[in-house]
C-alpha cells in the first residue's frame, strides 16, 4: 500500500483457480482516490472471479490484503426483506456489533432521493429505487475502495442513466472497479477500460479516458476508443478455447 492510505497497488503474483482450472493470470491494478476502473469479458471470463479475489473471498492471495476496506455493491440490491429502508442500510453495522448510525443513513437516504422512504420495506419500491438503497448502503460503509458487480445491469436504460449520474457525483472521489458487459457503460464511467482475455484470463488495458464523468460515450472524441473497446471485447469472445 502506498503513503496514501486510499490509494492501493494491488497485486496477484499467482494464477487464480477455481476447483483447479486456473481463471486469473497473475495482474497488478493501481487504484487511487477518484480513479475508475472497468473491467469487461466475455461471460466465464473470470470478472467476478477477479471482484472476490480483490476483495479477500478466495484463498488465492492478493496483496495488500484489502479486507475491511472494501464496501461492494452487487447487481442485485441484496436489500433484506423484512427490513426497512433505513434498517437495511444499517444492517452491516449492527451485524458487525456498531453503532447503527441512522442519523447518516437517513442522510444519505435523503441524497439519493429516499428520505420519504426511509421506513418503507423494499417490497413497496420500484427497482430504480431499490438500486438507489444499494448505493446509499454502499457510501454508509464509507470504505476506500468500492467494488461494484453490473450494478446497474438490472435497470432499465432511464433509470440506469439516473445511477450513473447519482453514482458518480456520491463515489466521485472513491477508488471504484467496477464490472459491466457494456462497453458504452464502461467508457461513460471509468478512466481506465481493462479487457479480460485468454485462459487464464489476462487483464488488456483497452482505453484510458480523461473527460469528467458521466460522458457520452457517443461523443464525438470517444467514439473511436467506444469502437476499439468493442473489437477488443469480440476479439476476446470470439477467441477459441485452448482446451
Amino acid at each position: 500500500m502506498s503513503s496514501n492510505p486510499l490509494a492501493f497497488s494491488i497485486r496477484c503474483a499467482q494464477t487464480v483457480s477455481l476447483g483447479g482450472r486456473p481463471v486469473l493470470a497473475p495482474f497488478t491494478l493501481d487504484m487511487a482516490p477518484g480513479r475508475w476502473i472497468a473491467v469487461l469479458g466475455p461471460s466465464g471470463a473470470g470478472k467476478s472471479t477477479l471482484l472476490r479475489a480483490i476483495a479477500g473471498l478466495l484463498p488465492d492471495r492478493v496483496t495488500p490484503d484489502l479486507r475491511g476496506q472494501v464496501a461492494w455493491m452487487a447487481q442485485t440490491d441484496l436489500l433484506a426483506p423484512w427490513l426497512n429502508l433505513i434498517d437495511n442500510l444499517c444492517l452491516g453495522q449492527r451485524l458487525r456489533g456498531e453503532r447503527a448510525d441512522t442519523a447518516r443513513a437517513a442522510e444519505l437516504l435523503r441524497r439519493v432521493g429516499l428520505a420519504e422512504n426511509a421506513t418503507t420495506l423494499p417490497a413497496r419500491l420500484s427497482g430504480g429505487m431499490r438500486q438507489r438503497a444499494a448505493l446509499a448502503r454502499t457510501l454508509l460503509e464509507d470504505r476506500p475502495l468500492v467494488l461494484m458487480d453490473e450494478p446497474f445491469s438490472a435497470l432499465d436504460p432511464a433509470n440506469r442513466f439516473k445511477l450513473h449520474e447519482l453514482a458518480a457525483e456520491l463515489l466521485g472521489q472513491r477508488a471504484v472497479l467496477f464490472v459491466t458487459h457494456d462497453p458504452a457503460e464502461a467508457m461513460s464511467l471509468a478512466d481506465s477500460v481493462y479487457i479480460l482475455q485468454g485462459q487464464p484470463a489476462r487483464l488488456e488495458l483497452a482505453a484510458e479516458i480523461t473527460a469528467s464523468r458521466p460522458r457520452d460515450p457517443l461523443a464525438p472524441e470517444h467514439v473511436a476508443q467506444l469502437r476499439q473497446v468493442q473489437a477488443l471485447l469480440l476479439q476476446a469472445a470470439l477467441a477459441p478455447d485452448p482446451a
